[in-house]
């Protein structure tokens, strides 16, 4: 088990080509070219158009600011900081509007592979049963990995705010501590099986 920590604020960003906002890529796999999955952090300044992906499928969640206002395909859905993510078609046409102020907003893509991105709630233990899989943690804290549940053989990682900390194979039980008490949603699971699919 060799975890990576990747660290939101050592990555640098890349703009928008329509100038809407900032997108931070923290993992690809296999490579930034050909990812069968990709993970990103991006900061949306203004309301504009999400860019086609085609034969992909995205989850999408708001780490920080007021919301957005999405238009997929022509049907409206509000998503606010701290719910579970969304799920859309790469190819669906999406419009965003700002709910209140720029956001900073977390994305899982898949291409020929299947996934899922969760809410973490402090504390509370999560597992993937295969595949890669990992926490990005929206506050400091430690990430508890219990080989198979076992806590004698936990391992612990510090874990700075808006970081990635990610397994290529699943480690077993994860559980977050943050080092604030007052807010428990801390973050977001997030699995992909690497075994290729027919279709996401």
């Amino acid at each position: 088990m060799n975890p990576r920590l990747i660290d939101c604020a050592s990555i640098v960003a890349q703009p928008w080509r329509n100038g809407g906002g900032m997108t931070r890529e923290l993992l690809a796999a296999p490579d930034s070219q050909n990812w069968q999955y990709r993970i990103s952090v991006a900061d949306i300044n203004g309301d504009g158009a999400f860019s086609s992906y085609p034969g992909v499928d995205r989850w999408f969640a708001v780490l920080e600011g007021e919301g957005v206002y999405l238009q997929i395909d022509g049907n409206g859905h509000r998503q606010l900081p701290h719910e579970e993510p969304l799920r859309f078609d790469g190819a669906a046409q999406i419009h965003c509007r700002l709910l209140g102020g720029a956001t900073r907003d977390l994305n899982l893509m898949l291409r020929n592979v299947s996934g899922r991105m969760q809410r973490a709630d402090a504390g509370i233990a999560w597992s993937a049963t295969d595949g890669a899989c990992g926490l990005f943690a929206r506050q400091s804290g430690l990430c508890h990995i219990a080989d198979q549940g076992d806590a004698r053989k936990a391992v612990v990682v510090p874990m700075p705010a808006f970081s990635l900390l990610w397994f290529e194979r699943s480690p077993g039980r994860l559980i977050f501590e943050a080092d604030r008490t007052d807010e428990t949603r801390i973050g977001y699971w997030l699995a992909v099986q690497t075994e290729p699919t027919a279709s996401c």
